[in-house]
């Protein structure tokens, strides 16, 4: 047995939780004053949100689950979910008392602010599995100072300049957190470069294969899911590892291919665009004439 909860509005949310509803679309959230919860026998608990939530998790609830995989989170750890998302907790029939913070915005929020141009820019809001945020004491204190501005800013009088500091607060937090993952995937340097590696492996699996004759080019989605990561945070790794985004690091691969294939055999440019996944053949000679600086005919009579 499943139950699914939906959360669309701020109040709904604050209701939840045993807050005052201070600002209709955004609120800082203390667990501790939430009434203890029991999920009864239901298995499975899915939590919809249509706004953005970031949990700072002080107390494992139950294991999170979005999408088929798990979220790689421990006490003191950053949580974030877009509006559309589902979380689901795995059950174990147990009343616990919630713990820790959470900051809760509604799209609406962000409406005619700089906020709304750049919210996209956080690639962290699409992250999934094994890729939350794990953060140092530290890092928490800066979170909490962030939360508290906020909250500050919620409990006086709304007047024209509110929605700006409040936006400009979220924003700032936001950005403290992009630097968080950057030190993140630098203190997991040794699982990234497993996972270089095995992306290095599967590119070349898949030129090898013959997979680009059925499949057609590759894309970052496909190597993502087959290393068990969300596309962003896959893509946000390469780029830091590499300093190529996913999307250029494969290019480069097939450019390499590409004037292997030149140089070596005598096939028709058409014959290697098809080899490499090509549906059409100009596609591959704009790539190509793009990378390179000239055509793949110039390439071949030049070698």
């Amino acid at each position: 047995m499943e139950g699914i909860f939906k959360y669309d509005t701020v109040s709904e949310y604050n209701d939840l939780n045993n807050h005052e509803t201070l600002h209709p679309l955004v609120n800082i959230i203390d667990f501790s004053k939430a009434n203890p919860i029991n999920w009864g026998e239901r298995k499975n608990v899915r939590l919809n949100f249509g706004l953005y939530c970031i949990f700072l998790k002080d107390v494992k609830c139950g294991d999170l689950k979005y999408g088929r995989n798990y979220y790689d989170y421990q006490e003191g750890t950053l949580v974030f979910v877009a509006p559309g998302q589902v979380l689901e907790i795995e059950n174990n029939e147990k009343v616990y008392q919630p713990k820790g913070y959470a900051l809760v915005f509604h799209p609406d929020l962000l409406l005619g602010t700089n906020l709304a141009k750049s919210i996209h820019d956080y690639s962290f809001f699409s992250y999934n599995t094994h890729e939350a945020l794990h953060i140092s004491e530290r890092e928490r204190q800066i979170v909490l100072d962030c939360f508290s501005n906020i909250k500050y800013e919620l409990q006086q009088s709304i007047d024209k300049h509110s929605k700006k500091v409040i936006t400009s607060n979220i924003d700032l937090f936001l950005h403290y957190c992009d630097r968080f993952y950057d030190r993140q995937f630098i203190t997991r340097e040794s699982v990234n470069k497993g996972i270089l590696e095995k992306f290095e492996y599967l590119l070349n699996d898949f030129f090898s294969s013959g997979k680009p004759q059925t499949i057609g080019l590759p894309s970052v989605a496909y190597f993502a899911e087959k290393l068990h990561l969300s596309a962003n945070y896959f893509g946000d790794l390469i780029k830091k590892e590499t300093g190529k985004s996913a999307k250029e690091y494969i290019q480069y691969k097939i450019i390499d291919l590409a004037k292997s294939k030149i140089f070596n055999t005598e096939k028709t440019v058409h014959e290697i665009a098809s080899e490499l996944g090509f549906k059409y053949p100009q596609h591959f000679a704009r790539m190509f004439k793009k990378s390179v600086g000239v055509s793949p005919g110039e390439y071949r009579g030049m070698n």
